[in-house]
């Protein structure tokens, strides 16, 4: 049994989500000029890594966690890792609709963790 499973878990859902990222959004940036197929397959490949940190993830989070409260660690975790992304990477703008969605998430995951908070 792994010591930290909620640790471990973001751990693994953090890479997890910087592979997804990639694969959903940098053909945006870098393959802008090849057809959507050859940018999906692309993707695909991208995509065949993250699924090596999720699907571990998910089975270890799933132990100490409902899938609600996998389900709300992996959509702050997204915004997290999508957010520099976006800025960094992408160069998109910033705007407080990031502060926003971020507020909307942490009251997500108030209410699905609130029983293990008190």
């Amino acid at each position: 049994m792994i010591s930290h499973p909620y640790l471990f878990t973001a751990g693994l859902l953090i890479c997890s989500n910087i592979f997804m990222t990639f694969a959903w959004y940098a053909h945006l940036r870098n393959l802008s000029d090849k057809t959507w197929m050859f940018a999906a397959l692309v993707s695909w490949a991208i995509a065949f890594f993250e699924y090596q940190f999720q699907v571990p993830a998910n089975r270890i989070g799933h132990q100490v966690m409902s899938v609600g409260q996998l389900k709300i660690m992996q959509e702050v975790i997204t915004l997290l890792v999508f957010v520099p992304f976006s800025l960094l990477y992408l160069r998109e703008k910033l705007t407080l609709d990031y502060l926003w969605a971020g507020v909307c998430l942490m009251g997500a995951v108030f209410f699905l963790f609130r029983a293990k908070l008190g």
